[in-house]
């Protein structure tokens, strides 16, 4: 059963946040825009006992989150948002948790976002942060991308997956992990769960997926691995930890590829947590699930993490 702080947010988001049809792309980016994120003054409270510096270097924006006494190696973050909304300090209360629980630096990315910017340049972005982290272009010297995790929520988990497929397909070293909150892995919704949990997901309806994709890919197939790497081949990916929530339409986003994963042979670990929100890892500090989540992410990180 989920805890009485995750159905008292359940109830919440059934009655503000979702609803059946979010409109044309401007509309869908605007209500998004409006809905997801956190407010400044949360911003600030749950970045208690970290350093928080923002950082514009070669075209890659975003911000620093760094615990005292950090351990080496970094946590590359990429937020939510549907490609459509969402930003840096709208996630600190995942990137500040992460920084303390794990003792890392997190670099969280601000890409660019659709419809102004449409697919691949969120990607593209991605790329751009990762390259700047192995090359020591965002401060703190060159980092060996075995002491690099990649991290993501939503649609960051999804973009996080298909950063590991763009890297290996261009020859650059694997990250040491990745972490995937929630992932949102198939533009197409043709997962099984986007269906069966329909009205039981609190935060989303099929036809908002439908409509964060159009916006984001723009004519793009939503089948290209690149923009769903559930399509694509997983094979050679470092470890990858998935979590996801047993009520959500982006169950089977995680779960087939946490199956696809295994059978190339890979490492993927896949938590499912009972009748949580969308990406309630945000919650911290305020639904007990998310700091059990967290906590589980950090060890993940220490664990494949090389010195």
């Amino acid at each position: 059963m989920p805890s009485w702080q995750a159905r008292i947010i359940n109830g919440y988001f059934r009655a503000v946040i979702r609803r059946r049809h979010w409109g044309d792309e401007l509309s869908v980016a605007r209500r998004a825009r409006r809905h997801f994120g956190t407010p400044g003054a949360l911003q600030k409270l749950r970045s208690f006992g970290v350093r928080v510096s923002a950082v514009s270097e070669g075209g890659v924006r975003g911000e620093w989150v760094e615990p005292p006494e950090p351990e080496g190696g970094a946590i590359l973050y990429f937020h939510g948002g549907g490609y459509v909304a969402g930003s840096a300090a709208g996630n600190r209360p995942i990137t500040a948790a992460l920084a303390r629980l794990a003792r890392r630096r997190v670099f969280s990315l601000d890409y660019r976002l659709a419809p102004e910017h449409r697919y691949p340049a969120a990607l593209d972005d991605a790329l751009a942060a990762y390259r700047a982290l192995l090359d020591g272009a965002l401060g703190g010297g060159r980092l060996p991308a075995s002491t690099i995790a990649l991290a993501g929520d939503s649609a960051g988990g999804g973009l996080a997956l298909a950063l590991l497929l763009r890297a290996r397909d261009e020859g650059l070293p694997a990250p040491g992990c990745a972490v995937c909150f929630s992932p949102w892995t198939d533009l197409s919704g043709s997962g099984e769960s986007v269906r069966a949990n329909d009205g039981r997901c609190v935060f989303l309806r099929p036809e908002n997926c439908a409509e964060f994709a159009g916006a984001y890919l723009a004519g793009a197939s939503p089948l290209d691995p690149y923009a769903s790497p559930v399509f694509g081949d997983l094979r050679g990916l470092p470890p990858v930890l998935l979590q996801v929530g047993s009520t959500e339409l982006l169950l089977d986003d995680a779960r087939r590829v946490h199956e696809k994963i295994g059978e190339a042979g890979g490492l993927s670990e896949l938590e499912v947590y009972d009748d949580v929100a969308h990406c309630w890892q945000m919650l911290d500090g305020f639904v007990p699930e998310a700091r059990t989540a967290l906590r589980s992410a950090a060890r993940f990180v220490g664990q494949h993490l090389r010195p």
